[in-house]
């Protein structure tokens, strides 16, 4: 159960300045493969304050250079493992491509008025969704979920407006580094990670990346260094 990888070289010359910027390229041509069913979704992986950790496929719903965005219930099992360690991984596992993008930061919750300008756009069936499940929570039986499904959507009718759930909103992780895996035969597959330089505001200049293993750039009022790591 091994494949050989057979792809271009992925070089630091061939990035982009930013990380944002390379991952819409790679995000474009993920989404125009019709190999990949949800370029979207991604593992997203936390810790607790006990430090074990736990991961699960959530899908991405925005992303700009202010960070990565997700939504969830913030009493779910990930809401209160960042509630108590807000560190969290991104991995986008793009394997008809045999590319990978992992994306390591700082969580912190979105704004309220973000939140409820998505939720407005999510389907009526998973506005009700979020109310009726209390996200990683013990139950009884799918009959009970299924019950409070139906409680709800006769309150709130197909057509109405559904209030937004207090305990649900939008996670931002903001990246620290964001690394681009290009696979190759025999292992040797290209890594290439950018990270960011001078805090959570950078420092601001335009650069290049190198000739290879390392570079700067940052065309985003952000310094992101470039660099190499070994298969």
């Amino acid at each position: 159960m091994r494949e050989q990888y057979r792809t271009t070289e992925l070089s630091a010359a061939d990035l982009a300045p930013e990380p944002i910027s390379q991952f819409t390229r790679w995000f474009k041509e993920t989404a125009e493969n019709p190999a990949i069913h949800e370029p979207n979704a991604m593992i997203v992986s936390t810790a607790g304050a006990d430090g074990r950790p736990s991961s699960r496929t959530v899908l991405l719903k925005h992303y700009d250079r202010a960070g990565f965005v997700f939504f969830t219930n913030y009493d779910s099992r990930k809401g209160a493992d960042l509630a108590a360690n807000p560190y969290a991984s991104l991995l986008f596992p793009w394997h008809p491509l045999a590319r990978q993008v992992i994306v390591t930061g700082r969580a912190e919750r979105v704004g309220r008025e973000e939140t409820v300008a998505y939720f407005r756009t999510r389907p009526h069936g998973s506005q009700l969704g979020a109310w009726a499940s209390p996200q990683s929570s013990v139950i009884a039986s799918r009959g009970e979920l299924l019950a409070r499904y139906e409680e709800l959507a006769a309150r709130y009718p197909e057509g109405a407006q559904v209030p937004v759930p207090p305990e649900w909103g939008g996670i931002r992780v903001v990246p620290e580094t964001v690394e681009f895996w290009q696979g190759h035969e025999n292992r040797l597959h290209d890594r290439l990670r950018y990270v960011r330089e001078g805090g959570p505001g950078g420092a601001e200049g335009a650069g290049t990346a190198g000739a290879d293993g390392a570079g700067t750039g940052g065309t985003d009022g952000q310094s992101w260094r470039v660099e190499r790591l070994a298969p």
